[in-house]
């Protein structure tokens, strides 16, 4: 009798090691499975990025885009990127603005661009909350291939050391709901970084972020 207690404890604690095991193996392939997306999700968005750069630099060597005077686009290669982070690559808060009115934005030069703030993008980064208005442009918006883009110009303090010492841009498209990407990995530089002869919008003081956004497009170093 104490023989077969005995081994029908052992057999019921064989079946309870047998059942965490289970659970442990079934626990672990769902683990594993989280961790492959996560690193499908974060493999996507750095050949995401990857590709905006490759086509930055396909746009500078052509002469028929490239912002670049001749004697320094001939000898061109590459633009300078601070290497890919996700962690700038951020769903951010978007909220419409829809009684906003046209204002003109002060330039590089004495021409004015007509915009709107068309958004507020609100969003979180390094621990702390920012803010950040979005424009559209009241020309560019006449066009159907514009119909949906949004302009951001942000300043930030790299400007200056490692970055284009009048900010830099994103370009955004309209989204569908309250949330946009904000991908700090794809700001570049002004045209008129590279060729005094463009006008360039100018940073508005409401835009200028009093952190470091070490990703994007670095300062252009001519010669």
């Amino acid at each position: 009798m104490l023989y077969f207690y005995a081994k029908r404890r052992e057999m019921k604690q064989l079946f309870l090691v047998l059942c965490f095991l289970s659970l442990s193996c079934k626990e672990k392939r769902y683990h594993d499975q989280e961790q492959n997306n996560t690193e499908e999700h974060v493999s996507g968005a750095l050949e995401d990025i990857m590709q905006f750069q490759k086509k930055m630099n396909e746009e500078f060597k052509d002469p028929e885009t490239s912002p670049l005077p001749d004697r320094f686009r001939k000898d061109f290669t590459t633009l300078d990127f601070f290497e890919p982070d996700t962690s700038y690559r951020i769903n951010a808060k978007f909220t419409r603005t829809p009684e906003a009115l046209p204002f003109m934005m002060p330039t590089t030069t004495e021409r004015q661009s007509e915009e709107v703030v068309f958004g507020i993008i609100t969003f979180s980064l390094k621990g702390r909350t920012h803010k950040l208005e979005v424009y559209q442009n009241q020309e560019l918006m006449q066009q159907e291939k514009y119909r949906d883009y949004l302009f951001l110009p942000f300043a930030d303090l790299t400007n200056g050391e490692e970055t284009y010492g009048g900010g830099r841009y994103l370009d955004l498209t309209i989204p569908k709901g309250d949330t946009i990407l904000l991908d700090f990995n794809k700001a570049y530089n002004p045209y008129c970084a590279y060729n005094p002869k463009y006008s360039c919008p100018l940073v508005p003081k409401q835009n200028r972020l009093d952190i470091e956004i070490a990703a994007g497009g670095k300062a252009f170093k001519k010669g």
